[in-house]
């Protein structure tokens, strides 16, 4: 099982997304533990599909960035990166106003592949509004 890399903080993580897709929604890194990552991203106008409703790549955006630096900073040795390879979300609310929060936390994490389920909700209320589970790609190094 991988463990939580020493050299990852959430510093680093928020900072390496700013100039990114991360940085423009506004995403935030708050919490980092083994084999659990929290997050949040305000919500803004940007979010919002035409139908004024919370679009859905926002919400998704949001649950892959946390899982995706929870991979980050759980990457076993010899690991250089990673990649998805697989995705899937379940909408079950929208908000419209105020902040989303994610709650990112591993389901296996092993040598070549990781499993990260995610819970984002309303970060006022705690209201659940996505369940999203994602299957990520360790990439290993040459030796």
């Amino acid at each position: 099982m991988s463990k939580l890399r020493t050299d990852v903080s959430i510093e680093l993580l928020n900072e390496r997304g700013q100039e990114y897709l991360p940085g423009y929604l506004g995403i935030e890194m708050l919490e980092l533990s083994q084999g659990s990552m929290r997050s949040r991203m305000p919500v803004k106008q940007l979010h919002f599909a035409p139908n004024n409703f919370l679009h859905a790549a926002s919400v998704v955006a949001l649950a892959d960035t946390t899982c995706g630096y929870a991979t980050i900073a759980h990457l076993p040795e010899g690991a250089v990166s990673f990649t998805t390879i697989e995705l899937k979300s379940n909408h079950l609310g929208t908000v419209r106003e105020g902040s989303i929060a994610c709650v990112a936390t591993a389901q296996h994490l092993g040598k070549t592949t990781q499993v990260w389920d995610a819970v984002v909700s309303e970060e006022s209320t705690g209201k659940t509004i996505a369940l999203f589970r994602c299957t990520q790609m360790v990439l290993i190094g040459r030796s």
